[in-house]
Formats: structure tokens, C-alpha cells, sequence
């Protein structure tokens, strides 16, 4: 494992909106996970070989340090640009060391992923979750395993992942679906969208938070044309996006509206949450005064 110098890991989140994150947390850079549509492989980020793996240097001691810091207490989010569950996490172990510190210190966690190696951490979950908010997060954009495997070769398939938000919601933590993005011309259909709502349902998550396209810019746009024109052959999907999106940073589905709609209408008889406002209410409920807390 290389180690890259950091002097700070625990930084103030820049749009508490977003899930209602009060700090960002990323131990590791880059990832291995291999998916073509990564937006943090864009340029923009200045992440040299986002294919290999990195850890932050001296990680556990600069993040208790930044929490010692921190006059008050929130949610510390992870997973914004690199999977806190990489396969090197299994021997390093600083992810779960981490959510021991956020524990020790009273803070809460919300953690996105694609890895069923989060199961490994549900005790310490449990025990943030007793004084303070947790999110697990899990990226689901196919219930087809072999769709799957094209888009994200290096991560355990979505089969797995509704089994391991399966275990999660059992334990009691509040859990759910990051269905983003929805690939333009190869996952923004109906019979995805509602199959991943019935999965959901059945593995008894709380919400799915969707975005029925993606984002493409810089060298990131390069790197998924060519991953189509590799793993999709014949099927003219760069000239589509081409000619549908040109240069346009974002590309919404030409279906979203009407995926939405019938997305909303699923969700709504299965009694799971898609909207922002109504996620953050419903896993903080009952942490008010834990938001209040100065050390």
C-alpha cells in the first residue's frame, strides 16, 4: 500500500443538504472498483491513477486529531470519492478503525459503498447508532448481475448488495439505495427501475435516492466512451451519447420524467422514501440534541 501525505481527513461538508452531512471523510484515494461511469476519475480532481489505491499517511491519528478539534458534534459522511470498503480495508482495517473513533467521540456516520464488506462493521454501527445518527448508503443502478458486472467488473454484484442491505436493515440501521447514476440507453428503462423498487422492498430498505442519468466531463467522458465501445460493441452507444448530449456535463435520460413518475407512484405503495427532505428527517429522528453537542 503507498501512503500519500494528509493534513487533515475530517473537513466541513460544502452542501449539508446532501443527505444532511456536517463533515466528509475520505481515508483512501482513488479506488479499484473499476465502474466506467466514475465522475471522480474526472480531471478536475487531480487524483493521478484513479485506479490505484492509496491511503491517507498517519490516517487514524490525523482523524481522531481532527475530531478532537471539532467543536460540535454531526454526521461524518465517507464515500464521496473513493469506497471506504476497498478490498485493501479487509487487512487495513481503517475504515472500521475510524468508525471507532467517530463512536468514541459521539458523532455520527453515513457511509456510502458498493462492498458487502461493510457487514464485517455492524457492531460498531450499532454502537454509534445508540448515541447518534447512521446511514448506510449501498449504489445499486441494475438488478441484472451481468449488466452488472460490465458497468462495475470489481465489486461485488447487486445480488450481494441487496443481501447485504437485507442483513443491515435486521440489524436496525437505517439503510438504503443510492440508485445513481441511471445510464442513458442501458439502465433507464422501466423494467430496472421497478425491479430495483420490488428488491428494495424485499430486502426491507428505508429509501432510494435516484438520478435518472449521469455526468460526463473532461477525461472521465474519454475513459466511458471507450469502456462502451469495449464491453458494448455494435450497439453505436458513443455515437448516441454524442449526438443526444454533445459536450453537456450533465446527461439527464431522455425517459426521466416519465421514470420518475412511475418510480415515485412504486415507491409510494411499498412505503419507501425517495425524497431528500423526508430521508435526513426520518434518520435523525431522535438525535436532535446530539446535533447540540460541544465538546
Amino acid at each position: 500500500m503507498e501512503y500519500v501525505p494528509a493534513k487533515t481527513i475530517i473537513t466541513r461538508s460544502k452542501d449539508p443538504n446532501w443527505f444532511g452531512l456536517d463533515y466528509n471523510m475520505n481515508i483512501y484515494r482513488g479506488c479499484c472498483h473499476g465502474c466506467i461511469y466514475c465522475d471522480s476519475r474526472s480531471e478536475c480532481y487531480r487524483i493521478d491513477q484513479f485506479d490505484r489505491v492509496r491511503a491517507k499517511e498517519n490516517a487514524l491519528q490525523t482523524i481522531r486529531n481532527d475530531l478532537r478539534r471539532k467543536v460540535r458534534s454531526g454526521v461524518v459522511g465517507t464515500g464521496a470519492m473513493s469506497d471506504p470498503y476497498n478490498p485493501f480495508e479487509k487487512e487495513l482495517q481503517l475504515t472500521r478503525h475510524a468508525l471507532e473513533l467517530i463512536s468514541a467521540y459521539g458523532f455520527g456516520s453515513a457511509i456510502a459503498t458498493k462492498s458487502d464488506l461493510i457487514l464485517r462493521d455492524l457492531d460498531i454501527l450499532k454502537e454509534i447508532q445508540e448515541q447518534a445518527p447512521v446511514l448506510i448508503k449501498m449504489t445499486i443502478t441494475t438488478s441484472d448481475d451481468k449488466l452488472c458486472k460490465q458497468i462495475e467488473p470489481s465489486v461485488c454484484p447487486s445480488s450481494q448488495r441487496f443481501a447485504a442491505l437485507q442483513t443491515i436493515a435486521q440489524n436496525g440501521i437505517f439503510c438504503g439505495i443510492l440508485l445513481m447514476p441511471v445510464l442513458p440507453f442501458l439502465e433507464d428503462n422501466e423494467e430496472n427501475v421497478l425491479s430495483i423498487v420490488q428488491l428494495a422492498q424485499e430486502s426491507g430498505v428505508r429509501f432510494i435516492y435516484p438520478a435518472f442519468g449521469m455526468t460526463l466531463r473532461q477525461n472521465q467522458r474519454d475513459w466511458y466512451y471507450q469502456k462502451l465501445e469495449e464491453r458494448f460493441p455494435g450497439q453505436n452507444l458513443k455515437e448516441r451519447y454524442m449526438k443526444q448530449y454533445g459536450d453537456r456535463y450533465r446527461c439527464t435520460s431522455p425517459r426521466a420524467a416519465a421514470l420518475y413518475h412511475k418510480f415515485a407512484d412504486a415507491c409510494d405503495r411499498a412505503g419507501i422514501l425517495y425524497r431528500m427532505r423526508d430521508i435526513i428527517s426520518a434518520y435523525k429522528q431522535g438525535y436532535a440534541n446530539s446535533q447540540l453537542t460541544f465538546f
